[in-house]
């Protein structure tokens, strides 16, 4: 049987799944691979086109009904999370204004660096409520879910672009802050950028998990079997990616964003790492308390009533 499999072009997936797509894990399913932005997998996954895919897990919990998450193959760590970034002579960084009101650039709607943004801001400390922007129009869901009478900034207009588009974007005053993940966080200094908020270390501060950013999911309709050897494919390609890094080289670079290879160095060496193998109990416990703090948004990401929702992964 051919599985269809979309996953990122970053170093990180790249790396992971070289060995299986290219048929060097044996016993493993044949795959059909896409390669494609996160805000586009995202989409698929929510279209239910791929059998297995990576996805943001914001928006798990819009395909959490026809998708069940793999053990292996996930992005979840400490110290990686997206950050807010913005230029180094800006009114944002000065503290001169808030981001209440400001333009910011964000890699996809269901994206969990859109989900950390929004989840930062309602919690006050980013003096603005997070809205979408939509031809013209600014919906602030953020604000809704403060309740009425609650004290809001104007609200945070959200634009999307790709993600590798974000970190010019700001650069040309296309827009007032960034948004970045991926190989950016490691090279915006470059194009003159400051980070104003590391979303991540807020994540941390404030539940004392690691950062729940993506995983890989299958299709439930597959049934227990086929997700049983897609898991074990995952788990098998990585293993062989660390006993053989040099192998999946050439496929990393060919399919990097940023195509230095000590940034695509450390693209890898951040975000695979020991809850790639399997996420383990504090791994799905961070899962769970991004799912369930979603709600608080009141905006598309907003999870089921754990109570109802089925289970986050294919063998419960």
């Amino acid at each position: 049987m051919k599985l269809s499999l979309a996953i990122s072009p970053c170093p990180n997936d790249t790396f992971i799944f070289h060995a299986w797509i290219a048929g060097l894990v044996p016993g493993a399913p044949e795959v059909e691979t896409r390669l494609v932005d996160i805000d586009e997998l995202n989409a698929l996954a929510l279209a239910g086109i791929p059998d297995v895919t990576k996805l943001s897990f914001a928006a798990f919990a819009r395909v959490r009904e026809g998708y069940a998450l793999l053990h292996a193959g996930g992005a979840l760590g400490r110290g990686c999370g997206p950050l807010v970034v913005v230029r180094s002579d800006s009114a944002l960084r000065r503290g001169e204004r808030p981001l209440g009101g400001a333009r910011v650039a964000i890699p996809g709607e269901l994206t969990t660096a859109a989900l950390l943004l929004r989840l930062y801001l309602v919690s006050g400390e980013g003096g603005g409520a997070a809205g979408s922007h939509t031809e013209g129009t600014t919906l602030s869901a953020a604000a809704a879910a403060k309740g009425p009478g609650a004290c809001i900034e104007s609200p945070v207009r959200l634009e999307v672009l790709r993600f590798d588009e974000i970190m010019t974007a700001v650069a040309s005053s296309q827009v007032d802050a960034g948004v970045i993940i991926h190989e950016s966080r490691f090279t915006y200094p470059a194009l003159g950028l400051a980070a104003l908020v590391d979303l991540g270390e807020w994540w941390e501060r404030t539940t004392g998990y690691a950062i729940p950013l993506g995983g890989i999911a299958v299709r439930r309709d597959l049934g227990p079997e086929v997700a049983a050897a897609a898991d074990r494919a995952v788990r098998e390609s990585l293993l062989a990616a660390r006993r053989a890094p040099e192998a999946s080289a050439a496929f990393i670079r060919e399919h990097a964003q940023e195509m230095d290879e000590a940034v695509c160095r450390q693209h890898i060496d951040l975000y695979v790492n020991q809850y790639s193998l399997d996420y383990g109990r504090a791994g799905r416990a961070a899962i769970e308390e991004l799912l369930g703090r979603a709600g608080q948004t009141g905006g598309d990401t907003a999870a089921a009533d754990p109570a109802e929702a089925l289970p986050l992964f294919w063998d419960g």
